[in-house]
């Protein structure tokens, strides 16, 4: 069984995660040493913090058990051709922890300043907790190229979704984007500007966003209800830019949520064991206060 002390090569290439084991930690710095064990994963991670060894055994733990029961958790989003085209892609995909069936469905971006991406902290723990509300959560590995080419990927996620929908078990309606940092970035330009301005054609925007941690400021009028959340004492993205680009918002008559957590740095992930915890549950009821308000305008 997993614990803290399992060796991160041996999760990496673990047989039930053939082909896809390397996406499940950050790769920008290549294959981790022999030695590096999964309660030392927070070296990996140059720009988060609070990183919890339960959270992260949990998540590769629960991974395993839904291989064991032959169930498919990871999927291309790109076909052989388009990785063959470019090769960049071969790391890009989508891990899915099933909620209820045809439950909505959230994709979560980790962050990483588009340099790596932090699924183990930051976004495959926000996708298993939700499916354990009962929502389906993807995490998303996208190329760390360009913030471009990053939220491509992205749209491609959501377009990926919506066309497999019938065999993911999955509610296209009124589905939310998530991120932390780089990740909310893309989750906000996604919400800006929608799917189609990122090569994927017509496809309805997300009924809500969920944003950690980021000095984004842009915004448009067709915004999406947005939910954000940072740390007082983060040194990367100022709090203030943050709640500005709400208000703005606000003033636009888009519906917002800002929380400010005073003592906390950058990278917070769900914030287990600090001021932040339980988060994502202020997170999932804002949610689910626009899916349905969506519904309504129907």
């Amino acid at each position: 069984m997993v614990q803290a002390d399992t060796r991160i090569v041996d999760v990496i290439d673990d047989p039930l995660f053939e082909g896809y084991g390397r996406l499940i930690f950050p790769t920008a710095f290549g294959r981790p040493s022999p030695s590096m064990t999964l309660d030392q994963v927070s070296s990996m991670l140059i720009y988060h913090n609070y990183i919890n060894t339960d959270t992260t055994v949990d998540v590769i733990r629960q991974m395993q058990e839904q291989r064991k029961q032959d169930r498919q958790i990871f999927y291309d989003i790109y076909s052989q051709q388009e990785k063959r085209q470019d090769p960049e892609k071969k790391d890009t995909g989508l891990f899915f922890f099933r909620g209820e069936k045809k439950a909505p469905f959230a994709v979560v971006c980790a962050g990483g300043g588009f340099y790596y991406v932090g699924s183990i902290h930051e976004s495959l723990p926000h996708a298993l907790e939700l499916s354990r509300q009962g929502y389906n959560g993807f995490a998303l590995v996208y190329r760390t190229r360009t913030a471009d080419a990053a939220c491509q990927d992205l749209a491609r996620a959501i377009r990926f979704i919506f066309d497999h929908a019938a065999e993911l078990g999955v509610d296209t309606e009124g589905y939310s984007l998530w991120g932390g940092s780089a990740g909310a970035r893309m989750a906000a330009y996604l919400g800006s500007y929608g799917p189609g301005a990122f090569g994927e054609g017509r496809l309805p925007r997300a009924s809500a966003v969920i944003m950690q941690y980021t000095g984004h400021s842009q915004y448009s009028p067709a915004d999406p209800a947005t939910y954000a959340c940072v740390g007082g004492r983060d040194g990367i993205a100022d709090w203030r830019v943050m709640k500005r680009r709400l208000q703005c918002m606000e003033e636009l008559g888009i519906d917002t949520e800002f929380h400010l957590y005073p003592g906390l740095r950058h990278g917070f992930g769900l914030g287990v064991g600090t001021e932040a915890e339980g988060w994502i549950d202020d997170a999932v009821r804002f949610w689910d206060r626009n899916r349905a308000g969506k519904k309504a305008l129907r």
